[in-house]
C-alpha cells in the first residue's frame, strides 16, 4: 500500500477507534508487515510534532493511540464547560409540559395526551437533563415515572413547580374545544 495511504488509514482507524490499537493488527489490516506499519506510524508521529498539530501519536507498549496533547488540555476543559444551547422542538416542548404539569406521569399517559409515540421526546428530555425517572408506578409492567429537574427550574425561570403559570378557565375550555375537533378530524379520516 503507498505510504500517503497507509497514514491516511491508520489515522483514520486510530481516530475512530479512540483507543490504542495493538500495532501488528493494523499492519495486519493494511497488509503490511509490523516493521513497515511502525516506520509509518513514526512518520506519522514526527509530522504531527513538526506541524504543531493539536494531536500526537502515543505509543503503548506494542500499540498505539492517537491523543490530544497535553498543552491542548486547558482548552478543551474550557470548551466542556461552556454551556451548550439546546433547541427544544414543539414536539420537546410538547412532552417537557405534559410532564411538568402531571408529574410523576409515565410514557403511556404522556402518548394518550399527545396521540403520538414520544420515545424520541423523552429520551431527548432525559439527555438535557430537563426531566428524570422518579421511580415505578405499583401497577402491572412497573412503567417509569417521569418529572423535571432542577435544571428545568433553573431553564424556565421558576423556583418551583406552584410557580408555573396556570391556564384561565377560558384557556381551558378552548383547549378543550380544539381536542375534540381534532379528535373529530381524526375519526373522518
Amino acid at each position: 500500500m503507498e505510504r500517503t495511504k497507509a497514514k491516511a488509514m491508520i489515522e483514520a482507524i486510530l481516530f475512530t477507534m479512540g483507543d490504542s490499537v495493538e500495532i501488528h493488527k493494523l499492519a495486519e489490516v493494511l497488509e503490511e508487515d509490523v516493521r513497515t506499519t511502525k516506520s509509518v506510524l513514526e512518520e506519522m508521529r514526527i509530522r504531527y510534532e513538526e506541524e504543531d498539530r493539536g494531536i500526537t501519536l502515543t505509543y503503548l507498549g506494542e500499540a498505539v493511540q492517537l491523543c490530544t496533547k497535553a498543552e491542548a488540555y486547558e482548552y478543551l476543559i474550557k470548551i466542556a464547560k461552556t454551556s451548550r444551547k439546546v433547541a427544544l422542538t414543539d414536539s420537546l416542548l410538547e412532552t417537557l409540559s405534559i410532564v411538568a404539569y402531571k408529574q410523576p406521569v409515565t410514557r403511556m399517559e404522556i402518548e394518550r395526551i399527545r396521540g403520538v409515540n414520544c420515545d424520541h421526546a423523552i429520551n431527548k428530555l432525559l439527555e438535557y437533563e430537563l426531566v428524570t425517572e422518579l421511580g415505578r408506578m405499583d401497577a402491572p409492567g412497573r412503567p417509569l415515572l417521569f418529572g423535571t429537574t432542577e435544571t428545568f427550574l433553573r431553564c424556565f425561570g421558576v423556583r418551583s413547580l406552584e410557580d408555573l403559570p396556570k391556564a384561565s378557565p377560558l384557556q381551558l375550555e378552548e383547549f378543550k374545544q380544539q381536542a375534540e375537533q381534532e379528535a373529530k378530524l381524526s375519526l373522518e379520516i
